[in-house]
């Protein structure tokens, strides 16, 4: 059973409705499920028509449509996603932790780990415990969370896309601000130079990928990243390998003569870059 009162938001997928909906079907009158992705579990009551929790009867989503979230809005499910030039939506995965889109394309790895486990590793590779991080891409906050679980003593966390803001306001593994956390819509790129010196202990850096978001692999960026590091601080810069078969193109190498140049030790590490500020 779940600790009602820690459900903020309530969501769903089609693969719940539809296994609710089959209970009904088979006279239920009752059932188990997830209404906040796999984090905990409890009993609705059920008939052909929707689900009942809290007293309140909640209709199913019509069309219910595979590869979406849905959240309750008050009155009825809306789909998790926004569109403002591009679509972005949330992605359930079989991992529980949901992904994200932006015109389909895939922001998180999540074919052979769970989202939420790739952060985890990836922020303990900086050495969180105690640490003031800079987060420079905040996305749904996975990275935010695990430095949280790992007692990170202070974390700035930049998000410059409002859209994507708004995933995590619907998405029950999305950590919120508090005194630990600060999220800012901004552009890293365009206010990481009012940070102050030496201000950091880590950073963690998943930007979009370079042909998006190009001034976040540039020189001039990784420049200020060392500035606002201090000396023996840590960084992982996810990279991915985009182009790489279709070019020849090796982005992490390129990543890595960067980041020496602006101070930098650097290693290759699974599907990113860590670094430690000379």
């Amino acid at each position: 059973m779940t600790d009602t009162a820690a459900r903020s938001v309530l969501v769903v997928t089609a693969e719940t409705i539809e296994a609710l909906q089959a209970a009904a079907a088979r006279g239920l009158s009752a059932t188990e499920c997830s209404l906040d992705l796999r984090r905990s579990r409890e009993v609705v009551d059920i008939d052909l028509a929707g689900f009942t929790l809290d007293g309140v009867h909640r209709p199913w989503p019509e069309p219910c449509k595979p590869r979406t979230i849905y959240w309750w809005d008050g009155t009825q499910f809306q789909q998790a996603s926004r569109y403002n030039g591009a679509l972005i939506k949330l992605v359930p995965t079989d991992w529980g932790p949901p992904t994200f889109e932006i015109d389909g394309i895939k922001m998180l790895p999540t074919a052979k780990v769970s989202p939420w486990d790739d952060a985890k590793r990836k922020v303990s590779l900086v050495h969180p415990r105690g640490a003031r991080i800079l987060d420079c891409c905040g996305g749904l906050g996975y990275f935010a969370a695990a430095a949280l679980a790992a007692g990170a003593a202070n974390i700035q966390s930049f998000e410059k896309n409002e859209d994507v803001l708004w995933l995590r306001t619907v998405n029950p593994w999305s950590p919120k601000a508090d005194p630990t956390l600060k999220i800012y819509h901004n552009d890293i790129s365009e206010v990481i130079g009012e940070l102050p010196i030496e201000s950091f202990d880590a950073v963690l850096h998943d930007p979009p990928r370079f042909g998006i978001a190009g001034e976040l692999y540039s020189q001039l960026f990784y420049d200020q990243l060392a500035r606002v590091l201090r000396p023996g601080g840590w960084l992982f810069h996810y990279t991915g390998t985009p182009n790489k078969l279709t070019s020849g193109r090796n982005v992490p190498a390129e990543v890595s003569r960067r980041l020496a140049k602006a101070g930098f030790n650097t290693r290759l590490d699974g599907d990113g870059v860590l670094a430690r500020r000379r």
